[in-house]
């Protein structure tokens, strides 16, 4: 659902609304690196307050993968 709605209108999903969205889909879903890939991706484009989170997720990835 993530995808179509942001392929849709990115900008019109509020940051809170997707960051919760992909928080739910990585607890459902916690060792598909590629969910988590694009969760950090999302997270990096909005600005250095969430660089932190988004650097945990692709370390998870990293993980997930090994």
């Amino acid at each position: 659902m993530l995808e179509t709605v942001l392929d849709d209108d990115y900008a019109g999903l509020p940051i809170w609304a997707r960051n919760l969205a992909y928080r739910l889909a990585c607890l459902q879903r916690p060792n598909d690196s590629s969910l988590l890939r694009e969760a950090a991706a999302d997270l990096f484009n909005h600005g250095p307050d969430w660089d932190r989170i988004a650097a945990e997720l692709r370390k998870r990835a990293d993980a997930a993968e090994e």
